[in-house]
């Protein structure tokens, strides 16, 4: 119900065109929500439509805007407040687990929700796992909290990203299974992870295949490997077949060739044919 009435209220405000432009781009983090801005929309009718969105959803307490383009090195969009109290800090609820973040300085999406019990449906008893680019979290935390791993080692080079990590840790009593580690994933595997992990995830899209071989590096002699990245597909095309091809020619042109890729799938399209896709990779590291 909350979503139909959302879309009505756009619709009510913006017209049934710019209502479809913003519909799919609004998402509740909290008690906060986030509407991602098309690039050519003006400001001031979305601060009209926050409004009306307060004065309906009692529970919503602040109205922000996203900018398209991720703005630094830590994944962080450029916001600007629209409507409500100017925070951006909030405790957001996901699969029974709580989670304290600030959008403004950690990266976080609720659309990954799915695919964050998805991996904690995979991973086995006793695992050892990897989280290359863990941000406050998430998908580390889920992990412990509905699958039964031996350890979950949850990466980031985001200070913000490890002080919210850690933070959620404490918040969901997982002290003893994950472990917060704060800096480059590639220089961390490189000197303390190697061939320790049964499972590796790597959700940030944009340096997954840069990063694919230190994944490979912290892998025992076999695992699996979890890869997101961005793909564009015309419209005749397969994105997860895109993703296939550009990882195994990846995988190929690092030495590697006893591998299977078990499942693909399109997470969410982030622009016009151009879509977020996982792929499941089981990688066999002996010769």
């Amino acid at each position: 119900m909350t979503r139909k009435f959302l879309k009505q209220i756009a619709q009510e405000v913006l017209g049934p065109e710019d209502a479809r432009r913003i519909w799919g781009r609004m998402e509740f983090i909290g008690d906060i929500l986030l509407i991602r801005i098309p690039f050519d929309m003006d400001i001031s009718k979305l601060k009209v439509l926050a409004d009306r969105i307060l004065k309906e959803f009692k529970y919503v307490k602040s109205v922000w805007g996203g900018y398209p383009g991720v703005k630094t090195e830590y994944r962080i969009r450029e916001f600007v407040h629209l409507a409500g109290e100017e925070r951006s800090e909030t405790i957001y609820r996901e699969h029974g687990c709580l989670f304290k973040v600030d959008f403004r300085k950690v990266y976080i999406s609720p659309s990954l929700s799915y695919e964050h019990a998805r991996i904690a449906k995979l991973v086995r008893d006793g695992e050892v796992v990897t989280n290359m680019f863990a941000g406050a979290g998430l998908f580390s935390i889920v992990i412990a909290k509905h699958a039964k791993p031996r350890i979950v080692y949850s990466i980031d080079i985001n200070p913000h990203a490890y002080y919210y990590m850690v933070e959620n840790v404490k918040l969901n009593k997982v002290e003893n299974i994950v472990i917060p580690l704060l800096g480059d994933a590639a220089e961390i595997i490189s000197t303390q992870l190697r061939n320790t992990s049964d499972r590796v995830l790597m959700p940030y899209p944009d340096i997954a295949l840069e990063y694919l071989i230190y994944a490979i590096n912290a892998i025992k002699e076999k695992g699996y490997i979890h890869i997101y990245l961005h793909v564009s597909s015309g419209r005749e095309e397969d994105p997860v077949l895109t993703a296939e091809n550009i990882v195994c020619n990846k995988l190929n042109d690092l030495g590697y060739n006893k591998f299977v890729i078990e499942n693909g799938r399109v997470v969410r399209e982030v622009a016009p044919r151009r879509y977020q896709v996982v792929l499941d990779v089981y990688i066999d590291k002996t010769f």
